[in-house]
């Protein structure tokens, strides 16, 4: 009785074989695996290149510094998937993190004028939603006249910049928490507002992938003319993801103003393109259907990871940033024009 061994060519052959077999049947996941491997490459970079990046507060620093550009990019995932798009972001988080300062030095007890905040962000949210799905303007138009106008209320309400107290409640929302405690000052903090981030990731993707809502947000991105004749909610849910992208707009502008102890109208001048930069760099494609949170948050990573290196080096001008921010979303963009045309076959 004889028995043949598959030799390491052929197992090799064979499990390359199955990757791209795999691949192929998931052709939609080839962006954000792209994601990470830019996240990885740039991480070894770093460390090779500089040192001191595979370090606890680099960590901490890198999630600080972005939880609210996680916590928008999260909510354009919502509104990219259905085909859409949302600009207004940046200026509703210029005016209620304005209008969040005003109130509470003037008595506002914090959690009030939180708690407004958010509403607000809702609100523009809630106004885009329907100019969108009941007056059928197109969402660029849409958010494009919610951002002006909320741009514009930020600068009635102040062009200075408007400071927190140095003893206001509301700064505990940037209180740093240690949870390792490093060698030196290597170590492992974060505050409310990434904890908060982490929930909104964790929320954003419970519903995406374990509710009605979600299951309808990716049907209208796949065809909204199909998911009408199934019976889908496609109005109340074009509705609500406007509402979701402007509340986490208001969340990260409560987590931004307390970690910078002040606001001014200007904050947030091209945040809505980050974010968007994130969601598509994150494998979200700009005509919907496809596209994860956690997608999302490695794009934040890598927008957030690439100013850490570019401030190492010392060499780059800060201005560079947007070049190769922009560089980078053309190659996700041409890489998503690769995927669709793959999936059409």
């Amino acid at each position: 009785m004889s028995t043949t061994t598959a030799t390491p060519e052929l197992k090799t052959e064979k499990s390359g074989n199955d990757v791209f077999r795999w691949l192929k049947l998931h052709i939609e996941l080839l962006p954000t695996i792209a994601a990470v491997v830019i996240f990885v490459a740039m991480i070894a970079y770093g460390q090779i290149a500089y040192g001191g990046i595979l370090q606890a507060n680099t960590v901490s620093n890198l999630l600080i510094n972005n939880a609210h550009l996680i916590i928008l990019a999260v909510g354009l995932t919502f509104v990219i998937l259905t085909g859409g798009i949302d600009l207004s972001v940046g200026a509703v988080i210029a005016f209620t993190s304005v209008l969040g300062v005003i109130l509470m030095n003037q008595g506002w007890n914090p959690w009030l004028a939180l708690g407004l905040m958010i509403v607000i962000g809702a609100a523009f949210g809630a106004v885009s939603g329907i100019l969108i799905q009941y007056f059928n303007v197109q969402p660029f138009i849409a958010t494009l006249a919610m951002m002006f106008l909320a741009r514009g209320l930020a600068s009635m309400l102040s062009t200075v910049p408007e400071r927190l107290a140095d003893d206001s409640p509301f700064l505990v929302l940037a209180e740093n928490f240690k949870i390792i405690d490093g060698p030196k000052v290597n170590d492992l903090i974060i505050t409310p507002g990434v904890i908060i981030a982490i929930i909104v990731v964790v929320a954003g993707f419970f519903v995406l992938h374990r509710t009605r809502l979600g299951r309808t947000v990716y049907a209208i991105g796949g065809s909204e003319q199909s998911a009408k004749l199934m019976g889908l909610p496609v109005a109340k849910t074009k509705l609500a993801i406007y509402i979701i992208s402007g509340t986490l707009a208001g969340v990260a502008s409560a987590i931004y103003t307390a970690r910078l102890g002040s606001a001014q109208n200007i904050t947030g001048i091209g945040w809505e393109l980050d974010a968007i930069a994130a969601t598509v760099i994150g494998g979200t494609l700009l005509t919907g259907g496809a596209g994860f949170v956690l997608g999302s948050v490695v794009g934040a990573l890598v927008l957030g990871l690439m100013n850490v290196l570019i401030t190492r080096d010392g060499g780059i001008p800060p201005e560079a940033t947007t070049i190769i921010t922009g560089g980078i979303l053309l190659v996700f963009v041409l890489l998503q024009r690769g995927v669709l045309a793959k999936k059409r076959e």
